[in-house]
């Protein structure tokens, strides 16, 4: 063998060696079909309110079987993406939406049920964006923001003593706090971490062992925020609900996040 030869198949050999053979991702069908419609989305072509083609249309227009866009649409309703309308009339066929706050609250609910998402993170976020809401509900709160946050401050007073009706109503508030930030995002991914989490908190109340001081606690609490938020001091309203949550988190034991 030549030297130049040698040196060709030397060459050779080390290039294919470097080779690094990846596989390639099996797509469903189904996915082609989603991935189509977010397309769609994206570019503006469909928009909330827009009602998609037929699914035997559909389908024939993609390429694809009818099962496969039958199954991308109960995904994407899982989503929050798409609802579907039985029967005939203006109501009956499969409609693009918007439930931000409702998937996002299904996602979240059984990421942390799983464990994924470790507590400290979700604290950190919670009081992230609760202080923005705050700060922006103490600046842009309608007097029906006040009036509502305020009905639900005094129903807590007199529901202190059934635990689960509390709950709901500390749920109401920090939701209604959210609402009067009028931040669509901000409001939804508030709406959706407090509701998440509803569950934790309720069993954490009933395991605490002195629910009429922790009650007190928290509605004097709530009450620091709203008469903040009131006066417009967004300073002192997200400084109010930072110091809330961080010390609801301490008292019932969540994570390191104090």
């Amino acid at each position: 063998m030549s030297s130049t030869t040698g040196t060709l198949a030397s060459v050779a050999a080390k290039e294919a060696a470097q080779v690094e053979w990846q596989q390639i991702p099996r797509t469903r069908a189904y996915e082609l079909v989603i991935r189509q419609i977010e397309q769609q989305i994206l570019g503006g072509a469909l928009k909330v309110g827009d009602q998609l083609p037929a699914e035997r249309d559909l389908a024939a227009k993609l390429g694809v079987s009818r099962a496969a866009v039958r199954e991308a649409m109960r995904a994407m309703e899982a989503q929050g993406v798409v609802r579907s309308g039985v029967g005939v009339g203006p109501d009956s066929g499969t409609f693009l939406t918007s439930m931000p706050s409702k998937a996002l609250t299904q996602f979240l609910r059984l990421h942390m049920a799983l464990a994924n998402f470790p507590i400290d993170d979700v604290v950190e976020t919670r009081i992230m964006l609760e202080r923005w809401s705050a700060r922006l509900a103490a600046r842009q709160a309608s007097d029906e923001d006040r009036t509502t946050m305020a009905g639900l401050l005094d129903a807590m007073d007199r529901e202190v003593d059934d635990i689960g009706a509390f709950n709901e109503l500390d749920t109401d508030f920090h939701v209604a706090m959210a609402e009067a930030a009028h931040n669509t995002l901000i409001t939804e991914m508030t709406t959706a971490i407090r509701h998440s989490m509803r569950s934790m908190v309720l069993a954490s109340f009933h395991e605490h062992g002195d629910w009429p001081h922790l009650s007190d606690q928290l509605r004097q609490q709530h009450r620091v925020i709203y008469d903040a938020i009131v006066a417009q001091d967004s300073q002192r309203a997200a400084d109010a609900v930072e110091e809330h949550l961080r010390s609801a988190n301490a008292v019932l034991g969540w994570g390191a996040a104090n």
